[in-house]
C-alpha cells in the first residue's frame, strides 16, 4: 500500500456581472446544483468551495436552499468555504484600499451567511503579484492557492511542489498552496484511474504530500459535454467511489486542516504571474502566434521538459494594452474608486457612500477586462455591465453630494493616465469623455437614467486563434477534451467574415474619402483615409456660461495634400439629454469638393431583433440595427432599442446622406468561435464645397431619449411606496 498523502479539491464556481439569467439558471442545473447532489453521497469526503459573490447573491435569490444545503455540509465538516474578492476583480488592478475592503466585504457576507469562518481565499484567475501577500494578511487571509506553474517560474523543480509554502511581504505572511497543472487536465477529462495512479506516484515519492487540485467548477457540468461526461455517464460518481476506495491512503482534506497540521515546505517568493495559458493569452498577437509556433516545434524534443519550466509568457497588465478598450474601463473605474474615496472622506452621506462603493466593486468584476478562452471583452452584455455598476456608482456619489438641482461642469485632466489630457463634460444627464491628441473623438458617452455607456464598443483586431477560425471547423477528436483544443463554429461561413480595424470603434472620427466610396467600401474596410484628421492632434478650448458648456476642438490639417482646417464643438446644457455638435470647415478652395463623413458609434443597441430598429424621426421604420442603409438627403434618423427603453436620435441642419452598418467580431467563447454584435455605425457623409468663404458648416444633434425606460420604472415604483 503506497504512503498516506494528503489531496484538496479546491473548486471555483464563477459567473460575471451582467450574465445573462438564463446562462446562470442553466449552470446551476448543469454544475452547482448536480454536484452538491453527488457529492451528498458520499460523507467521508472533504472539498474545498469558492463561489464568487456575484453568483453567491444571485444564488441567494433564486436558489437560497442551495446556500441552506452548503450552510449544512459547512456545518458537518465536509466542506470549507474559501472566500476572495467579493465580484471577482482581478487584484492586480485594484487599488489597495478596493482589494482590502472587497476581501473583508465578502468574508463577512459569507460568515453571516453561511455560518462560517472565513481564513482562505481564491485569487481571481490566479493573476498573482508579490507585494499582495501583506494586502491579504492585512484583510485577515492566512492562505491561498496558486498553480504549481507560479512556483515554477520562482525557479523551483516540479518535485517539490506537494504541500505549501511560506511568502512574505513588508513584514506579513501567507501560505501558498500550488495546484497541479496535471490534475486540471486530468479532472474530469481523463479516468478517475488516471488520478488515483498520479497520485499514488506522489505518495511513493514524497510520503505526506498535499497535493492540490483548483479549478473551475464549471467543468463539472457547464463546459461543453462535460454534463453528460460527468453525471450521465457517471465520471464523477466513479471518481468519488475511487477516492473512497483508497482512502486508506488518499486523505481528502481541506486546506484549513492541512495548514493547522502539516509545517510548510520552506519559503518562496513568487514573481507577478498566472496559470501558464492566460500568460500566453496576454501576450501581443504577433508575440503569441510566434509562442504557439516555437512551443509546436519544441514539444517532442527530449530537453522540452526541462526547457519549459523555464519558459513563461506575458504579463497580465498588459491586458489593458492589447484591448484599449480594456484600459477605457479600468481607467474609468479609477475615477469612480477615488471618487468613493473623496466622498468618505468628507463623510457625505453613510448610506450612499456605501451603495456607491457596492457598485464600484460590482464593476470591477474581472471577466470583461481580458480575453482568452472564453469570451470575455467582446461580449458586449459583460463590457455593459461594468459602466452600468460604475455610472450608478456616479450618480449615488452625485446624490450623496446633494447635486439635486439641474448642473453642468467640465473637467480636463489625463483621465485615461497616457501622459495626455482628456476633456469631460458632464451634466445631470449625460457624460462625455474627449480625446483631442487622437482625432478629437468621443470615446465614452453615458446616459444616466439608464446607466448605459453608448461608447463601450469594440475594435476589431487579429486574434491568434483566427488561424483556426480561417482552417475551418473540426469537431472530430474523440471523448471529452479541453475547452482549449476545441474548433467549433457556432455560425456557419465564419471564416468569411473576419474584418479588422485601423481606427478605434468610437465617435466625432472626421474622414476624407475618395469621391466614389460606397457604402460597400466602408462596411468592408475597403474605403482609403485621404486626410489626416483621424488619427490627428487636435486643439481643445473650453467654452463655459453657468448653463451651458462647449469643449472645442480644432485641427489644421489637409486632405489629399490640401491645407484645411476643421473646428467642432461639443455643447452640453445643464439639464438637457441633448448633445450639440458643430463642424466648421474652412479653406476650402472654389471649384474643390472634397467627400467627407464623421463617424459615430453606437453600442449596446443589438441586431437582429424586431424591438432594436431605424426609423426615420417619424417613427417610420428602416431596418433592424444591423441593417446596412444608404440614406440620401436625410435630415435624421433614430435608433431605438425598447429592451433598453432608449431612443437615440440624431438630426442635422442641412440635408445629408448617411450609411449605416453594423460591426462584428469573430470571437472565442466557451461553446466555440462565435460572430458577436458589437456596435452600429451611423456615419453621415457630405461632398463638400466651400461657400464664398472657403466655408462649410454643419450642426448635428444627439438627443437622448430615455423615456421609455423610465415610464417602466413608475409602475414599480409605486407598487414599492404601496
Amino acid at each position: 500500500m503506497p504512503h498516506t498523502i494528503r489531496l484538496a479539491l479546491v473548486l471555483h464556481n464563477h459567473q460575471p456581472i451582467g450574465n445573462f439569467d438564463g446562462v446562470m439558471e442553466q449552470a446551476y442545473q448543469d454544475s452547482y446544483q448536480p454536484f452538491l447532489e453527488v457529492f451528498r453521497r458520499f460523507p467521508s469526503l472533504k472539498i474545498c468551495l469558492h463561489t464568487s459573490g456575484s453568483l453567491m447573491e444571485w444564488l441567494a435569490a433564486r436558489h437560497p436552499e442551495y446556500l441552506d444545503e452548503l450552510a449544512e455540509l459547512v456545518a458537518q465538516g465536509q466542506i470549507e468555504i474559501i472566500g476572495g474578492a467579493f465580484y471577482e476583480p482581478i487584484l492586480a488592478m485594484l487599488p489597495r484600499r478596493d482589494r482590502i475592503g472587497q476581501i473583508r466585504a465578502y468574508t463577512q457576507w459569507l460568515e453571516a451567511r453561511l455560518r462560517c469562518k472565513i481564513r482562505g481565499m481564491w485569487i481571481p484567475e490566479r493573476v498573482w503579484e508579490p507585494t499582495m501577500v501583506s494586502d491579504l494578511a492585512d484583510a485577515e487571509i492566512q492562505y491561498t492557492v496558486l498553480d504549481d506553474f507560479h512556483f515554477r517560474n520562482a525557479g523551483l523543480a516540479p518535485d517539490v511542489l506537494d504541500g505549501y509554502f511560506i511568502s512574505e511581504n513588508d513584514g506579513q505572511i501567507l501560505a501558498i498552496f500550488p495546484g497541479s497543472e496535471r490534475l486540471r487536465y486530468t479532472i474530469p477529462f481523463a479516468a478517475p484511474e488516471a488520478t488515483i495512479d498520479y497520485l499514488r506516484g506522489i505518495a511513493e515519492r514524497r510520503p505526506e504530500a498535499v497535493v492540490v487540485f483548483g479549478d473551475d467548477g464549471e467543468k463539472f457540468g457547464t463546459w461543453p459535454d462535460t454534463k453528460r461526461h460527468v453525471y450521465d455517464d457517471g465520471w464523477l460518481s466513479r471518481f468519488f467511489e475511487a477516492l473512497v476506495a483508497n482512502e486508506s491512503w488518499i486523505k481528502t482534506t481541506t486546506l484549513a486542516e492541512a495548514v493547522d497540521n502539516v509545517p510548510p515546505n520552506g519559503k518562496i517568493y513568487l514573481p507577478d504571474s498566472s496559470y501558464r495559458e492566460m500568460t500566453e493569452w496576454a501576450l501581443p498577437t504577433a508575440q503569441l502566434l510566434e509562442y504557439e509556433r516555437m512551443r509546436h516545434d519544441m514539444e517532442h524534443e527530449p530537453q522540452w521538459p526541462i526547457l519549459s519550466q523555464f519558459v513563461r509568457g506575458g504579463f497580465w497588465r498588459n491586458f489593458k494594452v492589447k484591448y484599449p478598450e480594456a484600459d477605457e474601463m479600468y481607467t474609468r473605474m479609477l475615477m469612480v474608486s477615488r471618487r468613493v474615496e473623496e466622498a468618505a472622506a468628507k463623510r457625505q452621506d453613510r448610506a450612499l457612500v456605501d451603495a456607491a462603493r457596492s457598485e464600484l466593486y460590482r464593476g470591477q468584476c474581472n471577466c470583461s477586462y481580458w480575453h482568452g478562452a472564453f469570451g470575455g471583452i467582446y461580449l458586449p452584455h459583460l463590457r455593459n455591465a461594468v459602466y452600468r455598476s460604475l455610472i450608478a456608482a456616479d450618480n449615488l456619489l452625485d446624490r450623496a453630494a446633494e447635486r439635486n438641482e439641474p448642473w453642468i461642469e467640465a473637467v480636463v485632466g489625463d483621465f485615461n493616465l497616457d501622459a495626455r489630457q482628456e476633456v469631460m463634460l458632464a451634466n445631470d444627464k449625460l457624460a462625455t469623455l474627449v480625446r483631442p491628441w487622437r482625432g478629437g473623438l468621443m470615446y465614452e458617452l453615458d446616459v444616466r437614467s439608464i446607466c448605459h455607456n453608448l461608447l463601450a464598443t469594440m475594435a476589431r483586431q487579429p486574434e491568434a486563434y483566427h488561424r483556426k477560425v480561417l482552417a475551418g471547423p473540426n469537431t472530430s477528436s474523440e471523448g471529452v477534451g479541453s475547452i482549449h483544443d476545441r474548433v467549433v463554429f457556432k455560425q456557419p461561413g465564419l471564416n468569411d467574415r473576419l474584418q479588422y480595424d485601423s481606427l478605434p470603434r468610437k465617435s466625432l472620427i472626421d474622414h476624407f474619402h475618395d469621391n466614389e466610396t460606397t457604402l460597400e467600401d466602408v462596411a468592408e474596410g475597403r474605403a482609403q483615409e485621404r486626410g489626416d484628421f483621424a488619427t490627428g492632434a487636435y486643439e481643445a478650448r473650453l467654452r463655459r456660461n453657468p448653463q451651458r458648456i462647449q469643449v472645442q476642438l480644432s485641427r489644421q490639417g489637409n486632405a489629399w495634400g490640401c491645407p484645411l482646417k476643421i473646428t467642432k464643438g461639443l455643447t452640453l446644457e445643464a439639464g438637457s439629454s441633448t448633445l450639440e455638435v458643430a463642424y466648421l470647415i474652412e479653406g476650402l478652395q472654389p471649384g474643390q469638393s472634397f467627400h467627407f463623413s464623421v463617424e459615430f458609434n453606437f453600442a449596446g443597441l443589438p441586431a437582429g431583433c424586431d424591438d432594436r430598429y431605424f426609423h426615420d424621426g417619424s417613427g417610420r421604420r428602416q431596418g433592424h440595427l444591423g441593417a446596412r442603409l444608404d440614406l440620401q438627403d436625410v435630415r435624421s434618423l433614430n435608433l431605438v432599442d425598447e429592451y433598453l427603453g432608449i431612443d437615440v436620435g440624431w438630426k442635422s441642419s442641412r440635408p445629408t446622406h448617411v450609411w449605416t452598418y453594423p460591426i462584428e467580431t469573430v470571437s472565442q467563447s466557451e461553446g466555440g468561435f462565435e460572430l458577436v454584435h458589437q456596435s452600429v455605425v451611423v456615419q453621415p457623409h457630405w461632398f463638400v464645397q466651400g461657400d464664398a468663404s472657403g466655408r462649410f458648416a454643419v450642426t448635428m444633434e444627439l438627443a437622448i431619449d430615455t423615456s421609455m425606460a423610465e415610464r417602466r420604472r413608475e409602475p414599480r415604483a409605486m407598487a414599492v411606496a404601496t
